[in-house]
């Protein structure tokens, strides 16, 4: 074979070996892409449609209105109001951010710190964003700033909503107050609302123990965006559901009176239907304006709140915790009668001193009121008969009988931070101090002092309980939504006919006699009288020196170390229907303040007695409207 044949054979077996690798490399290649594209566009083609669809839409949740709360009557006692807002879009400020700020602090007040808050939003977000300048305006700021509009490039007016308490101080501690989400707050609710710039939550209060009902569930915005995430337009919207209204038990005109009543007392007041256990008011003063904590409190409003001796921040009616005083001694005559030892003709001589082994226990009247029976002991409300009826009942008596009237445990009002108190008992003191209870310690006890402790809202249930008869409990909510709150069957209070009768004989002559403690502050109308028991505590120990040289009135005392007064009441006295419970911290005077604090609410509330109003609540009873 010539030589060029085999060059040519050569080199074209060469091409050819090449063509194949070359053709299949090339295959492989497109077999590749062809697989990936078949895996982009059929396999995952659905994901991938998505997350495109991601891209193009932003999907945005929306707050749902906040539920209201409402009185009895359907008075809004917590409600939303709108938002006079101005936002700030930094690209549209042609004459800069900082020259467009300046000429707004001309018409209303921006301090320093809302202007460095306001150049660190526009910082950290993209210029066409929308950053909020200030929120809750007056109408007549706001109206001043849609003026001057034209000269305010990229300034835009919006009206959103706001949480707002129409009625202040005197429904802070009842309703709480919104503010904003905490760190904390998110570690114990995954509901994505929290995420939301600005959303508020609530703190205290109803706002608190009803927040996931009156939160509402999110809405959802569907929105267009480009690349560069500006709003192109808005696609779909679903608005969510509002949050649920809640209907108290509350009577805000009987709220009201009895605020004003208590006035800038440090003090706390409860009332209640003995028979349903509906509370109708419940007053803690002073207090606070729930508002302040939903638009921003400052620094020197916060400190003002904290620093204030009268503790406004307290909820004294069920976290405020007193010695009862005498207002106890209806507890310890409920056992003895029922232990068969104060009977009709069982009778305590007083003469002002009362001696027990080496100590001298003393009456409040030193002169001593004689010989006293039951009825005549609650009426002048004399400690040395309390003293010898509890060392001949037992502390065991006297601890089952506080319970039995709800004293020592929580009543289980539907509020947060309520506290239990303190009915002290063998058990309690072996545990807590490991030592054995003191005979001496039952005397002291049955006259409200020593290690005894009771709220204001459980000396209310203690006088629902003595009228009626029955374990009512309080509660403050009725509806939530159109949902009916159900009430536990309320049974029997478990001691005997004589018993009952034997201490609200007592009473009623504590208000209706002329040597009763309460005589000179009683409702005087016909039909309307009130039952009750006054009562004073200590908060400090007087001396033996102090007493023999006539040192036992507090009213040249610093505040602090004043006595508390207290009263327990129900009206009517022949058909209770309310009961009532004062008390006012280190407030002791001859006035008695608290007498006449708990005659006005009385009278007021049985004049306004809702008892004849249609049954088809709330229906019926917010066709009265206004307020009340």
């Amino acid at each position: 074979m010539p030589l060029f044949d085999r060059k040519d054979k050569s080199r074209y077996a060469t091409f050819t070996r090449r063509t194949l690798l070359v053709s299949g490399g090339m295959g492989a290649v497109f077999a590749t892409l062809a697989g990936r594209l078949y895996q982009l566009q059929v396999v995952e083609g659905a994901e991938f449609k998505v997350r495109a669809e991601d891209n193009r839409v932003n999907v945005r949740l929306l707050a749902p209105p906040r539920g209201r709360i409402l009185d009895r009557f359907a008075v809004a006692l917590a409600d939303n109001r709108r938002n006079y807002r101005v936002l700030l879009v930094p690209e549209q400020a042609s004459d800069g951010v900082k020259p467009t700020l300046a000429a707004l602090s001309r018409i209303i007040v921006l301090t320093d710190r809302q202007r460095e808050k306001i150049l660190r939003d526009v910082a950290e977000n993209k210029p066409f964003v929308p950053v909020t300048v200030v929120e809750n305006l007056s109408w007549d700021d706001f109206s001043r700033i849609n003026l001057q509009l034209p000269y305010l490039p990229g300034v835009q007016p919006d009206v959103g909503e706001t949480r707002a308490y129409p009625y202040g101080e005197e429904l802070s501690h009842i309703l709480g107050y919104v503010a904003a989400v905490s760190p904390d707050d998110k570690k114990h609710d995954d509901d994505p609302l929290l995420d939301l710039p600005g959303f508020r939550i609530g703190k205290r209060g109803i706002e608190k123990e009803f927040d996931a009902e009156i939160r509402g569930t999110a809405g959802v915005e569907r929105i267009e965006v480009n690349a560069y995430g500006r709003e192109i337009r808005e696609l779909s919207r679903d608005p969510g559901v509002p949050g649920a209204d809640i209907h108290l038990t509350i009577d805000f005109q009987v709220q009201d009176v009895m605020a004003k009543a208590l006035g800038d007392q440090s003090a706390a007041a409860a009332l209640m239907d003995v028979e349903t256990g509906d509370v109708i008011a419940l007053s803690s003063t002073p207090g606070f304006d729930p508002n302040l904590f939903n638009v921003g409190i400052t620094t020197e409003q916060w400190q003002a709140l904290t620093t204030d001796d009268h503790n406004p921040l307290m909820n004294k009616a069920i976290g405020g915790v007193y010695p009862p005083g005498s207002t106890f001694k209806t507890a310890v005559a409920l056992a003895g009668v029922d232990a068969g030892i104060a009977t009709p003709d069982f009778t305590v001589f007083c003469s002002g001193t009362y001696k027990f082994g080496n100590h001298d226990f003393h009456c409040w009247k030193h002169s001593g009121h004689g010989a006293m029976n039951l009825t005549s002991a609650i009426e002048q409300s004399c400690d040395i008969f309390f003293y010898e009826l509890s060392r001949r009942v037992g502390i065991d008596r006297i601890d089952e009988a506080a319970h039995a009237l709800g004293l020592g445990l929580p009543t289980g009002i539907e509020l947060p931070g309520e506290r239990a108190g303190l009915i002290p008992s063998r058990a309690w003191k072996r545990a807590t101090f490991n030592q054995p209870w003191e005979q001496g310690e039952t005397l002291i006890t049955a006259i409200g002092q020593g290690y005894v402790l009771a709220t204001p809202l459980q000396l209310c249930t203690q006088a629902a309980r003595i009228a009626s008869g029955k374990r009512v409990s309080p509660r403050l909510t009725r509806y939530i939504g159109h949902h009916q709150q159900k009430r536990p069957k309320i049974e029997p209070l478990g001691f005997s006919d004589a018993a009952l009768s034997a201490v609200r004989a007592g009473m009623a002559e504590v208000c209706n006699t002329p040597s009763g403690t309460a005589y000179s502050w009683r409702i005087t109308e016909p039909g309307f009288e009130m039952a009750g028991k006054t009562g004073t505590s200590q908060v400090r120990r007087i001396t033996r020196e102090q007493r023999l040289e006539g040192q036992t009135s507090t009213d040249n005392l610093p505040w602090r170390f004043r006595e508390h007064a207290l009263f327990i009441a129900y009206a009517p006295v022949d058909k209770p229907r309310y009961a009532c419970a004062v008390v006012i911290e280190h407030g002791v005077a001859i006035q008695h303040y608290q007498v006449q604090m708990a005659r006005d609410i009385l009278l007021f509330a049985q004049k306004r007695d809702p008892v004849n109003l249609p049954a088809a609540w709330p229906v019926a009873a917010a066709s009265i409207g206004g307020k009340g």
